[in-house]
């Protein structure tokens, strides 16, 4: 429509300056006589805005002109206060300027469009960390941004997964927050990496700028994840579950689960329900399923089954030689009345399944 062209114009001149009518033409796809026709129209209703002949000439306003006009249509304003008001954590000390500029947002945006804005910043909320864990700390992170807000290369000693240490003299890229976790994105000795901000023990903002050619930080953080993602084989496990803890096995297994939550099928006359879960390594798998004790048990892949009785038997051998109650049996008071006894272990989730949010 020829308000929203006329209103795009606007508020380019107004951020850009002076513009050539072949460069408003291109961007706004349409001819470059329209376009004289829209900077007529717009000096008629009262815009300053006039052209200039000659070789450094263009379509310009008069200096100091501003409008209030924020070109925001209602569903713009809706995305931009949710997105922006209440979903970014504020560890990178921005909470306060972040809310005072939301403020600002719903304040500029035409008065019919204020009470979805409004609305939004209400009504949606984004919480960065998963169910049953808590967020690790990053002491280090201030220290870390002021090298990326500088452009300094940056001094760390970085402590590994496998709990060694590393000192890194990196050139920082720029941060990425992903599911709660910050990560700083940079380049060591030629080659583009990744460091967890939470596992930098020690930084130091060097007086050396970062070197290297400009780089656009999405396109680098997707060919990395790509890389880290494809480090893995994804495998397909097929496991019997209790029927009362199929809901909690698919919560509990969630993050480390690849694709939607299957349906579950009907439990066979014992109780129990089948189900086939792609998890991303054999390792998440085991870590996901072993915290859900014998209310789970895993068909295929042997490996798995492997790696989940070996881990059982290192925890038996850690804890059995201390255990108090070693040779004791803990009864359900039921058995004595149906004339047998049996070792009765917790049930697996039991206590989990208490606590865990329920699903709407």
């Amino acid at each position: 429509m020829r308000s929203d062209r006329l209103l795009s114009l606007l508020l380019m001149l107004q951020s850009r300056g002076r513009l050539t009518a072949a460069q408003v033409a291109r961007e706004l796809e349409v001819s470059v006589r329209t376009v004289y026709r829209d900077v007529d129209a717009l000096s008629a209703s009262g815009v300053p805005v006039f052209t200039e002949q000659g070789r450094h000439g263009g379509i310009t306003m008069l200096p100091g002109y501003r409008t209030d006009m924020t070109g925001l249509t209602a569903a713009e304003a809706r995305a931009l206060v949710a997105l922006t008001g209440r979903a970014v954590p504020d560890d990178l000390g921005m909470g306060s300027a972040l809310a005072s500029a939301v403020h600002k947002l719903v304040a500029a945006v035409p008065a019919s469009h204020r009470g979805a804005a409004e609305q939004a910043r209400q009504r949606v909320l984004v919480d960065h960390a998963g169910w049953y864990r808590e967020l690790p700390g990053t002491p280090q992170l201030e220290i870390v941004q002021d090298a990326v807000w500088q452009q300094r290369r940056l001094q760390i000693r970085y402590r590994h997964g496998d709990l060694r240490t590393a000192d890194f003299l990196l050139d920082p890229y720029g941060l990425v927050v992903k599911a709660g976790l910050w990560y700083v994105v940079g380049r060591h000795r030629g080659t583009e990496r990744l460091w967890r901000v939470d596992r930098v023990l020690d930084a130091r903002v060097t007086a050396d700028p970062v070197r290297g050619p400009d780089v656009d930080l999405a396109e680098v953080w997707q060919r990395l994840r790509g890389q880290v993602e494809r480090g893995r084989e994804p495998v397909l496990v097929r496991l019997r579950v209790k029927a009362p803890l199929v809901a909690l096995t698919l919560r509990v297994t969630e993050g480390r689960r690849e694709g939607p939550a299957p349906e579950a099928p009907a439990p066979d006359d014992d109780g129990w329900v089948v189900l086939d879960l792609t998890f991303r390594a054999v390792g998440a798998a085991v870590s996901g399923l072993f915290m859900l004790g014998d209310g789970v048990e895993v068909l295929s892949p042997p490996e798995v089954r492997d790696d989940l009785v070996r881990t059982a038997r290192a925890v038996l051998s850690r804890y059995e030689p201390s255990c108090p109650h070693r040779g004791s049996q803990l009864t359900d008071p039921g058995d004595s009345e149906r004339g047998s006894v049996t070792p009765r272990r917790p049930a697996a989730g039991a206590e989990a399944a208490q606590l865990a949010p329920r699903a709407a």
